[in-house]
């Protein structure tokens, strides 16, 4: 018989990364197959010489997405999409797709079309197979579980950042946080009056980063072609500051991350100055972006400067030193991970950048 457990402990008291870390401590491998379980972008398998990569994501309506304003073939899209991003954070090429959905009575088959068009759409372009799932009924909701394989050379870990290493990151930062912000105005707007036509003119850009991101597929062979290889890599889902502090954690270092560097669309600046909300902070907290942020050897810093869609952003400093946010005008703090956590239901906060007073 198991042993009965006579404690409760709520899950918001953890939030989704401790969860994980809790009840995840102590899950042992077993089989030679297995190079890396849990803790990374994807598990790495080695089949008789072959590295095989493993992720999944599971999306949930009311918590990940609000159909009010997402359309569902753009679901399906981002769905296979933020999946097939942990491949390319592990140095790796997507291969197979599976797909599991759960729907309520609510939902048409023309509904689930559009979800899986949007998928196999995705699929399409990053040349991945879609080879299987499940699809099940929902009390209530739309339930979206999505797993990818991928094969992988030369894996990078979060874990392999070094003192002295350059923090680079792909693309632009904060667009997706600042387009999630703009159709919940609109929302609000119309809940108030439903005759209303949402204003979203202008800022196409931002509501793509939020609805249709796109993976980055590319970075890899920049890198390549530059002779560069990352020593540690993460994708950016959850903010900025909160990747960075992953790299850091996994890669026993501290860093130094240099506000000015941190590349921002001018939409981006644009709309977070209209919500009064420093532009920073977006990219800091604000998650979804799906860009790439990794570390590289300092010997590669002309290199990596020539990479137009790179940026370097600070670089990794000895464990002593902790993670910290160094503003415009030197000011050096903390650098803490205020983005929204699904399990604490918390929105991002203005508690990284030193010198700014505004706050969302």
């Amino acid at each position: 018989m198991f042993e009965k457990r006579n404690t409760r402990t709520e899950i918001s008291s953890l939030g989704e990364f401790g969860l994980i870390k809790r009840l995840t401590k102590d899950i042992p491998i077993n089989n030679p197959s297995t190079v890396k379980g849990i803790g990374d972008d994807a598990a790495v398998m080695d089949f008789k010489g072959r590295l095989v990569l493993s992720s999944q994501d599971l999306l949930v309506e009311g918590v990940h997405f609000d159909l009010t304003y997402f359309p569902l073939k753009h679901l399906g899209y981002k769905a296979a999409v933020v999946n097939i991003s942990d491949i390319y954070a592990m140095n790796g090429v997507p291969t197979q797709l599976t797909a599991g959905i759960a729907v309520s009575n609510r939902f048409a088959v023309e509904a689930l079309e559009e979800i899986y068009d949007g998928m196999k759409l995705a699929c399409k372009k990053y040349n991945v197979d879609f080879v299987g799932g499940d699809t099940t009924a929902s009390p209530h909701g739309l339930f979206l579980s999505v797993s990818i394989l991928g094969e992988t050379e030369n894996p990078v870990y979060r874990s392999g950042a070094k003192e002295n290493d350059l923090l680079c990151v792909s693309g632009d930062l904060g667009g997706a946080y600042m387009g999630l912000l703009l159709l919940e105005r609109e929302k609000q707007a119309y809940k108030a009056n439903p005759d209303m036509q949402p204003d979203l003119s202008g800022y196409d850009y931002l509501l793509e980063r939020q609805l249709k991101p796109e993976a980055r597929a590319d970075i890899q062979k920049l890198l390549h072609d530059a002779g560069v290889k990352p020593t540690a890599m993460i994708d950016i889902s959850d903010g900025l500051a909160s990747e960075i502090l992953h790299l850091c954690t996994e890669s026993k270092t501290g860093c130094n991350l240099y506000e000015e560097k941190i590349p921002l669309d001018i939409k981006t600046g644009e709309l977070a100055k209209e919500f009064n909300i420093a532009p920073a902070v977006a990219a800091l907290s604000g998650g979804e972006d799906y860009e790439l942020l990794f570390t590289v050897d300092q010997k590669d810093y002309e290199a990596v400067k020539a990479i137009a869609e790179i940026s370097i952003i600070g670089h990794m400093t000895d464990i002593g030193n902790s993670a910290n946010l160094v503003s415009k005008d030197g000011v050096v703090a903390p650098l803490t991970a205020q983005g929204w956590d699904a399990l604490l239901n918390k929105e991002p906060q203005d508690n990284n950048n030193a010198d700014n007073k505004n706050e969302e």
